[in-house]
């Protein structure tokens, strides 16, 4: 019965640790006459020699996909971005950055793993010392040494490593809480989760301390992300995120 629960556990933490990939696409954020750029400007995507996707995106659950970034979009507006903007508001400004830079250097043990698994030397060496260097002489990653030093960031998942491959994307898929995505960066993501939850078990966490770290990812990762569903001026708004995230995926995965 506690293994049950234990797995039961696991799959709540997963979804709340990635709620604020709803929000994560291409799209700018207008305030005022100011533009403020998401996590991947749309400019890196939009440029003249960007081979686009649109006619290879397969969409057969489109139904189930515009019905998922609607609930998306409600559940951003109505309970994610109140909790985000009060955690920002309460915070000051060096202390979130510094909850920042710790979960940016958590991430870097997914890029360890899988640029060993593209046989990349160079982005595995220059993450292991990003990592060795800010979780020490940076305190856990709340000080971010390792930029003022030079050492190149590098941003691997297992999505790009089965891209790298040559695995295909599959059908384009939002998921609920997660926002848009496809089978293959799906199947990928739950990679990802499997190795972090192993590390949580080698380091012996209590229950209680796993769900504060998946509750402040998540919000830290949404209140970095400016996109804001529904401000993107367009009518065709699903169409240009599927087409911009699949663009986007197959960039990282060429880079």
């Amino acid at each position: 019965m506690k293994t049950v629960y234990k797995q039961f556990q696991r799959h709540l933490l997963l979804l709340v640790a990635v709620l604020a990939l709803g929000g994560c696409s291409t799209a700018p954020v207008m305030q005022g006459d100011e533009v403020i750029e998401p996590s991947f400007p749309a400019s890196r995507v939009l440029g003249d020699d960007v081979d686009y996707v649109a006619d290879d995106i397969s969409d057969p659950w489109e139904g189930f996909n515009r019905s998922m970034y609607r609930f998306n979009y409600r559940f951003d507006k109505y309970v994610f971005l109140p909790v985000v903007n009060g955690y920002k508001f309460i915070t000051p400004d060096f202390l979130e950055q510094g909850i920042h830079n710790f979960f940016l250097n958590l991430e870097d043990i997914t890029t360890f793993y899988n640029s060993i698994l593209q046989f990349n030397g160079t982005k595995t060496v220059q993450t292991t010392g990003r990592f060795l260097v800010n979780t020490t002489v940076g305190l856990l990653g709340f000080i971010d040494v390792a930029s003022k030093l030079d050492i190149p960031k590098h941003d691997e998942d297992f999505g790009q490593t089965l891209g790298h491959w040559g695995v295909g994307n599959g059908p384009f898929l939002v998921l609920p809480f997660l926002g848009p995505s496809n089978v293959r960066d799906g199947i990928g993501l739950g990679v990802d989760w499997a190795v972090y939850t192993a590390i949580q078990d080698e380091l012996d966490m209590k229950d209680s301390e796993e769900w504060a770290l998946a509750i402040m990812k998540a919000i830290d990762t949404r209140a970095h992300v400016a996109f804001r569903y529904y401000e993107t001026g367009t009518p065709f708004e699903y169409d240009w995120v599927k087409l911009l995230y699949t663009t986007k995926r197959k960039m990282d995965i060429e880079k």
